[in-house]
């Protein structure tokens, strides 16, 4: 998983409560388990004038000219502004990764639905949790102003905005621990390797016969 510290990138606004995960990714996408290939279908109901399917070339698909996102403004956008409870419906983790494939990394909403938000973390994507008077202000700004750009610094917990003012927010310690060092939950269970090899040891020791060995000695 990538490492996350900080990062700057254009702001694509996303006007619009109560996302839910089936706008984000529809279902019939949700065949492959590969976590790449998804971002051409991010929010295809929205994105495209006719119904996408599987392996379809997105490439030569009609685009909607009055869904945001098809702007050309937004087109390098790394950062997702929303409203309320963004991800809410089904708990299907293909929604984080339609969005990292698509090429974001943060987002920044006044909330989440709870088990999207988990997903997020478990692959490399920030949800940033700001007050509606600040995701209100970064809507105006986002919608003025071409290219416009945050950076965020996950270190030190902060939105920074062009004029220099720095929104904080808040982070579980443990799930900013895994985005800074890049590890998702088997990545974090690696960290203990060596103590996994060292109980195993002396397992293997101590009750040999879980391990199929006593008594097979000779046998052919």
């Amino acid at each position: 998983m990538q490492r996350f510290t900080t990062m700057t990138g254009v702001v694509a606004p996303l006007d619009r409560a109560n996302v839910d995960t089936d706008q984000i990714i529809p279902k019939q996408f949700l065949k492959s388990i590969k976590r790449t290939g998804f971002g051409p279908n991010l929010f295809d109901g929205w994105r495209y004038l006719d119904e996408g399917e599987p392996d379809q070339d997105a490439s030569q698909r009609p685009l909607n000219p009055d869904f945001v996102l098809n702007q050309p403004r937004y087109a390098d956008a790394s950062v997702l502004l929303a409203r309320h409870n963004f991800g809410c419906g089904s708990s299907r983790e293909h929604a984080p990764w339609a969005l990292v494939d698509a090429g974001f990394r943060a987002l920044i909403a006044p909330s989440y639905a709870d088990i999207f938000y988990n997903n997020c973390f478990k692959n490399g994507l920030l949800p940033i949790v700001l007050e509606e008077v600040a995701v209100d202000r970064l809507f105006e700004a986002a919608l003025a102003t071409d290219g416009y750009a945050v950076t965020i610094d996950l270190d030190n917990q902060q939105v920074r905005l062009p004029d220099g003012e720095a929104l904080s927010f808040e982070i579980d310690g443990f799930r900013k621990h895994c985005l800074v060092n890049g590890l998702d939950e088997i990545g974090v269970t690696l960290e203990q390797s060596e103590a996994i090899r060292a109980y195993e040891t002396e397992r293997r020791r101590q009750q040999p016969w879980l391990f199929g060995r006593v008594g097979m000695e000779g046998q052919s």
